[in-house]
């Protein structure tokens, strides 16, 4: 037994490095794509079928690639973008897609390429198409007042040209930067109507307080108005209630029962009038 555990010893080292070597792992949140190195179709396309779990090969003469099948994100560097007015947006993408499994083969066949190295070329390139094709179709001015419709026309572009070629667009979102020159622009119109609303505003205000004072005046003239007529009423009863007979009345209970005394001047009669007390 002790001549023979060195051979056993490295039967089983010889076993499990071919175990390493031929066999993978493919767990559900991948697909595998084996192939064989040396076979052609007659399209010049390689025999490539997808597999998944443990996977037993030849490593010689094949192989297996995997492709994660979980949703991917992808920030992308800035693209410049020319409108029909030669205007300059820098639009800056964000991809979430998909490979679809029943497409691994199809895309293994095609890129013989990681999903790293596709998104770096082909996806970058129709991301960069989609957006300068649609922003030709707007002037800088119709791109700032539309750029939801924009992103949308994009989109439908990417969905289009991305799912043909075996990926699922999950989400695309894009910040637009308009030229410098239109920020300002924009920034001054901005100004200017808040400055409108201001200038309206106070004279709505102007107008509003023009409207109180008026109604306070109008007030206040009501209510001299009435005071005035109530005094012209309470002279009137007053005047009508002072009869001759009232007055006479009052003359007689003032009178002291003296008569008038008549003298006689150097001019004439002079008729005194007793004092009536008060």
């Amino acid at each position: 037994m002790k001549k023979k555990l060195p051979l056993i010893i490295g039967i089983a080292v010889f076993v499990i490095i071919l175990l390493l070597c031929c066999t993978k792992m493919v767990d559900n949140s991948e697909i595998g794509i084996k192939f064989r190195k040396f076979s052609l179709t007659d399209q010049g396309e390689l025999y490539a079928t997808p597999v998944s779990g443990l996977i037993f090969y030849n490593p010689i003469t094949t192989s297996v690639f995997t492709y994660p099948v979980y949703i991917q994100r992808v920030n992308y560097n800035p693209f410049t973008v020319t409108t029909r007015d030669a205007a300059e947006f820098l639009m800056d993408p964000l991809l979430a897609y998909q490979l679809k499994r029943d497409k691994a083969a199809y895309v293994f066949n095609k890129y013989r390429r990681s999903l790293r190295d596709i998104e770096a070329g082909y996806m970058r390139t129709c991301i960069y198409d989609a957006y300068r094709i649609c922003a030709n179709n707007y002037t800088s001015d119709e791109l700032m007042a539309n750029r939801a419709r924009f992103e949308s026309e994009v989109r439908v572009m990417l969905e289009k040209s991305l799912g043909d070629e075996g990926f699922l667009v999950n989400e695309f979102t894009s910040q637009i930067t308009p030229p410098q020159s239109l920020s300002a622009a924009i920034e001054a119109k901005n100004q200017a109507i808040q400055e409108a609303l201001k200038a309206e505003n106070l004279v709505k205000q102007a107008e509003a307080n023009a409207q109180i004072a008026i109604a306070k005046a109008k007030g206040e003239a009501e209510a001299m108005r009435v005071k005035a007529d109530a005094e012209a009423y309470y002279n009137r009863t007053i005047s009508a209630s002072l009869s001759p007979f009232i007055i006479q009345e009052d003359w007689i209970e003032k009178w002291d029962g003296k008569l008038p005394e008549v003298s006689a001047g150097g001019s004439g009669m002079m008729l005194n009038l007793p004092a009536l007390s008060k």
